[in-house]
C-alpha cells in the first residue's frame, strides 16, 4: 500500500512537471515572459526531480529536510502561476486554475507529510 502511495505521488509530481513546462513554452517571448518561463520550470520541474531524493533520505531530519526542499519550490511554482494569471504573459490564457489547485493540493500534501515526520522524530527523541 506505501509503495502505491509513493508511485502515485511520484507520478503526480511527474505530470505536474510536465504541466508546467507545457505552461512555460507558452508564455510571451518577452523579458518579463521568458523570466517567469525559465523560473517555472526550475521550480515546477524541481519537486519531481526532488522526491527521487526524499526516497533515499538516510534519516528523519534528511527526510523532512528534503521534503521541505520540495515544499518551498512548490510555493515559488504556485506564485509563478499566479503572476502568470494576474500579469498576464500569456496572448491566450488558458485554463491554468486547475494547475494552480493540484499545487496547492500538492503542497498541502507536503506540509502535512513534514508535520507528520517532525512530530514523529520528536516523539522518538521523548522516548530516549
Amino acid at each position: 500500500m506505501t509503495e502505491n502511495r509513493k508511485y502515485d505521488l511520484e507520478e503526480r509530481l511527474i505530470k505536474f512537471a510536465i504541466r508546467m513546462m507545457d505552461v512555460s513554452e507558452k508564455l510571451l517571448n518577452t523579458k518579463a515572459g521568458n523570466h517567469i518561463s525559465g523560473q517555472l520550470v526550475r521550480s515546477g520541474t524541481s519537486p519531481a526531480l526532488n522526491y527521487g531524493e526524499v526516497q533515499a533520505a538516510e534519516s528523519k531530519s534528511d527526510f523532512a529536510h528534503k521534503m521541505k526542499v520540495i515544499l518551498k519550490e512548490l510555493r515559488e511554482t504556485r506564485i509563478c502561476l499566479k503572476i502568470i494569471i494576474q500579469k498576464p504573459l500569456l496572448e491566450k490564457l488558458p485554463d491554468i486554475e486547475p494547475d494552480l489547485k493540484e499545487c496547492s493540493k500538492l503542497i498541502s500534501i507536503f506540509t502535512s507529510s513534514i508535520k507528520t515526520v517532525e512530530k514523529n522524530k520528536v516523539s522518538s527523541n521523548e522516548k530516549k
